[in-house]
């Protein structure tokens, strides 16, 4: 049972607004594109969304301080890599700054699209590689609209990562706590 929403100040500030946006539980996804010396870049972003079908639109939200983002900008695109439940920690090593982030970790480039960036291999339950198509200014962030050129979705059983209510879980463990 939901429980009893009590009145505001008025006033969202920057913690109210936090808080309020961690009752949304969001994919987890990770964000990759190829610098101007061909170096990995990537970042953790929950901001996902497809946009359209026809064409194939997603979008994704880039804190404009980011350090890929001018990778992204240089590059002309990325690609967004659904993480599975069991990678929290490459959710969190990605959404730290600095470098270091693609060591040990196995990665490509898409095959189709050559301004995506890199795929992550064995774990991600699927990817889309976009050709950048819009970008957008919307307050610290950017709204990068992506053209879909390439993705992949894996079979089986896996469970996509979850944030919410900050922290991580699996979809399929939130399901069953639902049930």
């Amino acid at each position: 049972m939901p429980g009893t929403l009590r009145a505001g100040s008025g006033r969202v500030t920057p913690e109210l607004f936090k808080g309020i946006m961690s009752r949304f539980p969001a994919g987890v996804t990770v964000v990759t594109a190829y610098g101007d010396g061909g170096e990995p870049r990537g970042l953790t972003v929950s901001a996902f969304c497809p946009v359209s079908l026809s064409p194939p639109l997603v979008l994704v939200c880039v804190d404009r301080e980011s350090e890929t983002l001018p990778a992204i900008r240089s590059s002309g695109g990325y690609t967004v890599n659904f993480l599975a439940a069991e990678h929290a920690d490459l959710a969190l090593r990605f959404a730290s700054k600095g470098a270091g982030k693609f060591e040990g970790l196995a990665h490509r480039a898409p095959g189709r699209c050559p301004q995506g960036g890199p795929v992550l291999e064995g774990c991600s339950l699927a990817y889309v590689a976009c050709r950048l198509w819009r970008e957008l200014e919307a307050g610290d962030h950017l709204v990068l609209v992506g053209l879909a050129l390439e993705g992949a979705s894996a079979g089986g059983e896996a469970s996509p990562l979850v944030y919410g209510e900050r922290r991580f879980a699996g979809w399929r463990r939130v399901l069953e706590a639902a049930s």
